[in-house]
């Protein structure tokens, strides 16, 4: 057992972090294949055909239940922050189906013999924190003895219908945007190998720390056609799935998606600070990706946590979009379109 006054690299205790810890994306198709028919209920408006952010049940009045979970092992070695960027990532799914959540419960699994209670208090006053920001309750939840520590919430929200977004339902022409710069993942590796230089100590986490919560007033726009949150399958892979229940491809402007640090990034990837779940993520779809140089690939496939919204908007209404974007404090630029359905999902 660790004395209390020990300093706790909550990173050391876990094989993964965050969310690269998902399983790939072809493994999750074999695990998902034929486990049950959801058009059986017929109120059941969104599962998880399409690979939404979360589950949406119809209450018939004209609004509907969100229901999401996500939970991982740690991301960075400070408790408290775990906590809340666990929570801000989980919330994050509500947000990106436009809805407001409503509350949430804890998943907690504690190695009790390695590491003290205490730790495990710090975790849950974290994701306390992120709840109170977001306007819930933490109102209970679930914990076991496990071999690594592992954290995340299960979130209830609503939404009116006419405010639903999905994966699905971009059109060639749409424009893409996406919220929150890319990196995270080769950032918190270079932190877990101890190569964190102290200016770029801060990138990652302040950007997972930011809710996503935009996305209930984007949620209200009918010129934003389709949304879901980039995470643990990279840009390319969340692009890929949106695309997919689209029946579209998209083409990006890789020189227009914002990163943490252009000139750290570069400086870590030489370090080889690559996630592990980057090669899984590439092996999982990249031949549906068109030519592409290998550093792009390690940032379009990095996996993020707590990443941002990535929104495909209609032309027209490409201006109300923007003014109500920065209306939430985001300065947004266009990553890329939607296209006409091809062979290759995805141009760069």
């Amino acid at each position: 057992m660790l004395l209390k006054t020990e300093p706790v690299r909550l990173t050391q205790f876990s094989h993964g972090a965050g969310c690269g810890c998902k399983i790939a994306p072809s493994v999750l198709d074999r695990i998902l294949r034929h486990t049950g028919a959801v058009h059986a209920f017929p109120d059941l408006l969104v599962g998880h055909e399409e690979r939404d952010d979360a589950a949406v049940f119809d209450l018939g009045d004209g609004t509907a239940v969100v229901s999401t979970t996500d939970f991982f092992m740690p991301i960075v070695d400070d408790p408290e922050d775990f906590g809340r960027i666990a929570s801000v990532n989980a919330i994050s799914d509500v947000y990106a189906m436009g809805g407001t959540p409503l509350l949430a419960v804890a998943i907690l699994g504690w190695p009790v013999n390695s590491l003290p209670p205490e730790v495990a208090n710090a975790v849950v006053a974290g994701a306390r924190s992120a709840c109170a920001d977001a306007g819930i309750p933490l109102a209970g939840g679930h914990s076991i003895d496990s071999p690594e520590p592992i954290f995340g919430l299960a979130v209830t929200g609503r939404v009116r219908l006419e405010h639903l977004k999905r994966n699905g339902g971009a059109t060639p022409g749409c424009v893409l945007y996406l919220t929150k710069p890319l990196g995270v993942g080769i950032l918190t590796t270079a932190q877990k190998k101890g190569k964190l230089q102290p200016e770029h100590a801060a990138l990652a986490r302040e950007s997972m720390l930011r809710l996503n919560s935009a996305g209930i007033a984007f949620g209200k726009l009918a010129c934003v056609k389709a949304m879901t949150d980039v995470t643990g399958f990279g840009l390319l892979g969340h692009l890929i799935e949106m695309c997919e229940a689209s029946l579209t491809s998209a083409k990006l402007t890789p020189n227009n998606i914002p990163l943490l640090d252009a000139d750290a990034i570069e400086y870590y990837l030489k370090q080889k600070c690559v996630p592990g779940g980057t090669a899984r993520n590439w092996d999982s779809y990249g031949d549906k990706v068109g030519a592409l140089p290998e550093h792009l690939r390690l940032i379009f496939a990095d996996p993020q946590t707590s990443g941002g919204l990535l929104v495909a908007v209609e032309p027209t209404g490409n201006a109300e979009f923007l003014r109500v974007a920065r209306l939430e404090g985001l300065e947004l630029q266009p990553i890329g379109s939607i296209t006409n359905r091809h062979e290759t999902v995805i141009d760069v």
